[in-house]
C-alpha cells in the first residue's frame, strides 16, 4: 500500500529557522522539496542563501573522531555555542600537541641522518676535530664497493701516495678515511674516484671520537622518544577527560550543521518589512496533522499549511510504501523493478502472495520446504536480510505443496499425496489426448493471473485518467473481455459442456478485437478531436487511399502480434508445471543413485548430498524463474514503476 501524502509548508521569521527545524523536523518524516520552484502561488520568493557557519567545526570533528571514535547518537540538549567552544578547545589543544610531536620528529630525523653518517666510522680512535684541523694533509671520509676495494688493495695501494684507514664494512661497502698530501690530492682523488669512492661529510657538531659522537646522538634520540611519549600521554589524557563532552558537542553540532543545510531547500520572502523563511515538502497525512497541531499549540509566529489535494504544486508526490510487516521483505522486488508512482497500485502484497505460491508449486517438497522455511527464518532473525524472509515464505508454501504432492526429501511413499504426484498424474484433453495434469492446471492458473493483472491495469488506468489504456488497451477492458472469453470457452471445452451460439462467440471475440484494432480513431472521437478535412483533388484522394491501406496493413500485423503475445504469455506459465515435474524427476535420480528407488533408506550420504544439491541448485533456478514470471508476464501488463522514493529529512539524522 502507498501512504497518502499531504503537501506541507512551514513559514516563520527567518532567524527562527534553526530552532523550528531542530524541534520539529527531527521528530517527523518530511520529504523536502525545493521551495523557490514548487511554491508558485507565493510571489517574491528567492532562494535562502547562507554559508554553513559550522563547516569549520565539522572538519575538526571529523579529524578528532578518527582518534576519539564516532559517538553514538545521543540527543542531549546543550547550548550550541558551548558545543562550538568545546570542539574548538579540544581541537586547538590537539593541534598544539601534534605540532610539538611534529617538531620532535623533524629533530629526530636530523639526528638520524647525523648518526647514519658517523656510525660507520666507529672503529676510528682519532677525534674528528683533530683530523679536520690537519695543516699538511687532506682527508676524505667515505666508502668503496667491496669488489673495487679488493683490486685497489692488491694493485694500486702500494704505488699510491695516500694512506687508507679502514673503519668498518657491511655486505657491500668498505667504510674508511684516506689521507693525502696537498700536492698529490688531485691525482689521488682521481684514482679513488675511478674506484667509485663515495665521499661522506661529517656533521658540523661532530668533534670527538666517532664512537662517542654516536653515543651522544643515540642519547639525544632517546630523549626525543621520551618527550614524544609524554606528549602522546597528554593527548590521551585530553581525549579521555573530554570524551563525554566531545560526544555531546559532536552530536549537537552535527545535528545543527545538517539542520543548517536545510536552507538549500528553503526560500525567503518579505512581508511588511519582515523576512520570513518557507520550508515545504511531503508528509503522510497522519504525521502532517500531528505536526500542524503541535505547531499551532506551541508556536505563535510559525504557520503550518497542509494541502491534502496537492493543488499548490505540480510535482507528483513521492512514494512511501506502507505495508503490513509480513509483506515488507517483498518490497525488495518492487524496488528492484521500480517504485510505484503515487497514483499506481502498490503490487507488494500481490507479489508476496503470487511469488511464494508459485515457488511452492514449482518446488513442492515437505522436507526441503521446511529446511528453506526454518533456515530462512533464522537467517532473517539474525541478519535481518529481506531475501532470507522471502526464502522462508517460499519454503512455507513449498511445504504445503509438498503435502499436496506427497513428497518428503524426494520420497513419495512416506506421505500420501493429498492432491497428485506431478510426474505421474495425467488427464484426457479433448482432441489432444493425455497430458500431464500439472501442465493444464499451470496454464489455467496463469490465465487467471493474467486476467487479475488486467483488472489491476484497468484500476491503474482509471486512477491516472487514461481512457485509452482503460477501455481499449490489450490489457484494458477490451483485452479483458477477449481473454476472459477465451478462458471461458476453454473451460467449457475441457468440461465437455455445450459452447455458446456462434453469434455470441462473434460478439465475445470479434467486438473486443475490433475495439483494440481501431482504438486510435475511436479515442479521437471520444476525446472530441476533429479530423482534418481531406482535399478533393485527385492527389488528395490517392493519399487518402494510401493512408487507409497502410492503416489496414499496420492494424493487421499489430493484432497478429497481440494474439501471438497472448498465446506466448499464456504458454509461459507452463514452466510452473514443468519445474514441478522436473523436481520430482531430479529426486528420482537422487534416490536411484542412493539405491532407494524401490523404498528403503539406501545410501544415506548420497540422499543427503543429493537433497542439498537439488535444494540449492533448483531452489535458485526456481526463484529466478518465478521472479521472471512476476516481471515479464505480470508487471508488464499493469505496472510502470516510475515513482520516486520518499526520502525523509530526518533519515539523515539517524
Amino acid at each position: 500500500m502507498i501512504a497518502k501524502m499531504s503537501f506541507v509548508s512551514i513559514t516563520g521569521p527567518r532567524g527562527d529557522i534553526d530552532r523550528i527545524v531542530d524541534k520539529y523536523l527531527t521528530r517527523y518524516e518530511m520529504h523536502l522539496e525545493y521551495a523557490p520552484t514548487e511554491l508558485k502561488t507565493v510571489a517574491t520568493l528567492r532562494p535562502y542563501v547562507e554559508q554553513n557557519i559550522y563547516k569549520e567545526q565539522l572538519g575538526y570533528m571529523k579529524e578528532l573522531a578518527q582518534y576519539m571514535g564516532i559517538p553514538e547518537y545521543e540527543n542531549v540538549d546543550t547550548d550550541v555555542k558551548r558545543a562550538v567552544d568545546k570542539i574548538n578547545y579540544i581541537y586547538e589543544e590537539y593541534k598544539r600537541l601534534k605540532g610539538a610531536i611534529a617538531d620532535l620528529d623533524n629533530e629526530k630525523k636530523a639526528l638520524d641522518v647525523k648518526l647514519e653518517k658517523v656510525m660507520h666510522f666507529r672503529g676510528m680512535e682519532h677525534n674528528i676535530n683533530e683530523i679536520v684541523n690537519y695543516k699538511f694533509l687532506k682527508y676524505r671520509f667515505g666508502r668503496i664497493p667491496k669488489e673495487y676495494y679488493d683490486k685497489f688493495d692488491d694493485y694500486a695501494y702500494d704505488s699510491l701516495e695516500s694512506v687508507f684507514m679502514k673503519c668498518s664494512e657491511d655486505e657491500h661497502y668498505i667504510w674508511g678515511i684516506y689521507f693525502v698530501s696537498k700536492q698529490e690530492k688531485e691525482s689521488v682523488d682521481a684514482v679513488y674516484a675511478s674506484l667509485h669512492f663515495e665521499r661522506t661529510y661529517m656533521p658540523s657538531d661532530a668533534t670527538g671520537r666517532p664512537d662517542d659522537e654516536c653515543k651522544k646522538y643515540e642519547k639525544l634520540i632517546e630523549d626525543i622518544d621520551n618527550k614524544k611519549a609524554g606528549i602522546e600521554e597528554e593527548i590521551a589524557t585530553l581525549f579521555d577527560t573530554n570524551k563525554k563532552e566531545f560526544d555531546v558537542a559532536y552530536n549537537r553540532l552535527k545535528r545543527y550543521a545538517m539542520n543548517f543545510d536545510i536552507r538549500k531547500y528553503a526560500a525567503c520572502t518579505k512581508e511588511s518589512g519582515i523576512a520570513y523563511y518557507i520550508i515545504c515538502g511531503w508528509m503522510d497525512e497522519e504525521q502532517a496533522d500531528r505536526l500542524k497541531a503541535s505547531i499551532e499549540k506551541m508556536e505563535k509566529d510559525t504557520v503550518c499549511i497542509i494541502d491534502t489535494m496537492h493543488e499548490t504544486v505540480d510535482v507528483m508526490p513521492p512514494t512511501k510504501l506502507k505495508n503490513p510487516k509480513i509483506f515488507r521483505p517483498f518490497e525488495m522486488f518492487i524496488k528492484m523493478y521500480g517504485l510505484p508512482a503515487y497514483n499506481e497500485i502498490d503490487p507488494t502484497i500481490f507479489v508476496a502472495l503470487t511469488y511464494a505460491f508459485i515457488f511452492g508449486a514449482m518446488f513442492g517438497d515437505v522436507g526441503q520446504g521446511l529446511v528453506l522455511c526454518i533456515g530462512g527464518f533464522i537467517l532473517y532473525k539474525i541478519k535481518r536480510m529481506n531475501l532470507a524472509a522471502i526464502i522462508s515464505a517460499a519454503g512455507f508454501f513449498s511445504t504445503i505443496f509438498g503435502f499436496m504432492f506427497g513428497s518428503v526429501f524426494g520420497f513419495e511413499n512416506i506421505l500420501p499425496a493429498t492432491w497428485l504426484h506431478p510426474a505421474k498424474a495425467m488427464m484426457d484433453v479433448p482432441f489432444i489426448g493425455k497430458l500431464n495434469t500439472v501442465f493444464i492446471v499451470a496454464i489455467g492458473f496463469g490465465m487467471v493471473l493474467i486476467l487479475v493483472t488486467m483488472i489491476l491495469n484497468i484500476i491503474n488506468a482509471y486512477k491516472s485518467r487514461d481512457k485509452e489504456r482503460m477501455l481499449l488497451d490489450t490489457n484494458g477492458i477490451a483485452g479483458f473481455v477477449f481473454y476472459g472469453s477465451v478462458l471461458a470457452i476453454l473451460v467449457l471445452f475441457m468440461l465437455d459442456m455445450p459452447l455458446p451460439a456462434g453469434m455470441i462467440l462473434i460478439v465475445m471475440f470479434g467486438i473486443p478485437l475490433i475495439l483494440m484494432a481501431f482504438k486510435e480513431p475511436i479515442m479521437k472521437r471520444i476525446n472530441g478531436k476533429k479530423q482534418k478535412e481531406e482535399e478533393h483533388s485527385e492527389e488528395g484522394e490517392e493519399e487518402h487511399k494510401e493512408g487507409i491501406g497502410m492503416f489496414i496493413v499496420q492494424t493487421f500485423f499489430e493484432m497478429f502480434e497481440v494474439l501471438l503475445s497472448y498465446f506466448s504469455n499464456t504458454l509461459s506459465f507452463v514452466r510452473i508445471g514443468a519445474f514441478a515435474v522436473s523436481h520430482a524427476a531430479m529426486m528420482e535420480v537422487v534416490l536411484m543413485l542412493a539405491g532407494a528407488e524401490h523404498g528403503g533408506t539406501g545410501n544415506l550420504a548420497v540422499i543427503i548430498l543429493g537433497n542439498i544439491f537439488v535444494c540449492g541448485l533448483e531452489g535458485l533456478i526456481v526463484g529466478i524463474q518465478v521472479l521472471r514470471l512476476e516481471y515479464y508476464e505480470m508487471f508488464s501488463r499493469f505496472y510502470k514503476g516510475n515513482g520516486r522514493e520518499f526520502k525523509p529529512y530526518n533519515a539523515k539524522q539517524e
